[in-house]
């Protein structure tokens, strides 16, 4: 027997089909990508209307003579306007103040050896001795100032 030239048969007969593998995972994959994107359209994404507060033309600085500055630091030591105190007094002086200033406002700080108790502490005797006005300060500040 001569070779044939046609190519669709081989020395023991005709020639077999093969499956192609490549093209195959090609298109399960294409499967899959459609299937998750058509999932995610599917979810509903719910969300809650938020009114941010809108900046006012000359903002209220902290610096102001006003401005009460407490700095909370370890135990029981704590910083009114850089006056050394213990915060057993703090709730008087806190009453004192809003009895003494129009606009009272509190500033809440602490330096590097501060409990974050002592801070909710002040943040609790802040509201009740009913100040509204009340600005936690995050940047590190070293004791007493």
């Amino acid at each position: 027997m001569s070779s044939s030239s046609g190519g669709s048969q081989t020395a023991n007969g005709p020639k077999k089909a093969r499956i192609e593998i490549i093209p195959l995972i090609d298109v399960i994959f294409f499967l899959l990508a459609t299937f998750v994107l058509f999932t995610l359209s599917l979810n509903r994404i719910q969300t809650m209307p938020v009114e941010l507060p809108q900046a006012s033309a000359a903002p209220a600085s902290l610096t102001d003579d006003e401005t009460l500055v407490i700095q909370l630091s370890e135990g029981d030591t704590a910083y009114w306007n850089k006056e050394p105190i213990q915060t057993n007094e703090i709730p008087a002086r806190l009453l004192n103040y809003k009895a003494s200033v129009s606009r009272p406002r509190v500033l809440i700080s602490g330096d590097d050896k501060a409990y974050y108790g002592a801070a909710v502490q002040a943040l609790d005797e802040v509201r009740k001795a009913g100040i509204t006005q009340v600005s936690i300060e995050t940047a590190y500040r070293p004791s007493g100032r």
